[in-house]
């Protein structure tokens, strides 16, 4: 694993180093089965930016001046594992977001592709699931965040964004979401870096509906870097994100089925009996030193804008000594690293493809 040049000299470095293998990393063990392309994923759109390798195992999207790109797997899913290994773009990469995501069905939608690779997708739906990368200008590290939305919903988000104690540029890294019944994990490699426990009173706030799986690559120079002050710069076109590995495994459905859960009852037990549908001791020690010196932001410790923390929230007392009232670091706990700490201004985000 090469560490990321801009963080390679610091104290969290060489300690992860030394504990990588003990905490559960050093490759990914989960028992999966890898698909091709052509098992798994059709082009969402702009697919002569879509390039395919020779064995049909890893797929190549392109952004450039014409437009991003763009993958939906084959099929809708309730409840399941889904896992891709990625490498992002390398040098400079501001204003560019990779994503990798489960978006709800909905029969009246409407996609409206924009230029690079905007996504609007009229009825104001979101995607309930996502790991969502964003770049930085050359030499400053890429940041990532996680999202869950409850079956559609915009009003209701529970951010959290991390840095990264790697260059994600220079390997592949896989990046998992687990979603069933009682529980959703977020992975990278065979960390787990966010579980959310379905509690009673999340209600519709707990993704329920069926869902597919997307990855894509876009232009977001409005905002992905620093409030939208560095924007993205073709002259180091095409920016390239590899897709490999790729991973489906749930209940497959008609998302007009009206007996959904019953249909899926033995696969969803087989799932939930898996080696990566539960924080293992294990796992739950390598969780709590990601997020100690990697997490940025927390919408459970956003107190300006949850002032009472939604129902799922486990609030870890050292964690809550980290940030501060608006979520955000504290000036102390921000991390050793060249890309700015936990600063944050509150302007308003605008909606991309995820």
């Amino acid at each position: 694993m090469e560490l990321n040049p801009v963080w390679g000299g610091s104290p969290y470095q060489e300690n992860y180093k030394r504990l990588y293998p003990a905490i559960g990393g050093g490759g990914f063990s989960f028992n999966v089965t890898t698909l091709t392309f052509d098992e798994s994923y059709s082009p969402l759109f702009s697919d002569f930016n879509i390039q395919r390798s020779t064995d049909d195992k890893t797929a190549r999207l392109l952004l450039n001046r014409l437009s991003g790109s763009g993958i939906i797997s084959s099929d809708y899913y309730m409840y399941g594992f889904f896992s891709a290994s990625i490498k992002m773009p390398s040098r400079y990469t501001a204003g560019i977001v990779v994503a990798f995501y489960m978006c709800i069905f909905f029969q009246k939608k409407v996609v409206v592709i924009h230029r690079h690779g905007y996504i609007n997708i009229k009825g104001k739906l979101r995607s309930p699931l996502k790991h969502e990368f964003l770049g930085n200008v050359e030499g400053k590290a890429w940041r990532f965040q996680t999202n869950v939305y409850g079956n559609g919903s915009v009003s209701r988000g529970r951010e959290e964004r991390y840095r990264m104690w790697f260059d994600p540029s220079k390997d592949s890294h896989r990046y998992s979401i687990l979603w069933t019944p009682t529980n959703i994990i977020f992975y990278v490699d065979e960390i787990p870096i966010r579980e959310v426990i379905r509690n009673a009173a999340m209600r519709g706030d707990y993704p329920s509906k069926p869902m597919s799986v997307y990855a894509t690559i876009w232009d977001a120079s409005s905002w992905a870097t620093s409030g939208g002050k560095k924007k993205v710069d073709y002259r180091y076109q095409p920016f390239v994100a590899e897709f490999r590995d790729l991973v489906l495994e749930g209940c497959v459905v008609d998302p007009a089925d009206q007996l959904l859960s019953s249909n899926c009852t033995d696969i969803t037990a087989a799932l939930m009996a898996r080696d990566f549908a539960a924080v293992t001791p294990r796992r739950r020690q390598s969780m709590a030193w990601f997020r100690q010196r990697y997490m940025y932001y927390s919408y459970c410790y956003d107190n300006v804008r949850y002032p009472v923390s939604p129902p799922e929230c486990v609030v870890v007392p050292t964690e809550r000594e980290m940030f501060r009232s608006s979520g955000g670091l504290r000036g102390s706990a921000r991390f050793g690293g060249g890309s700015g700490g936990g600063r944050r201004r509150n302007a308003r985000r605008r909606n991309g493809p995820g």
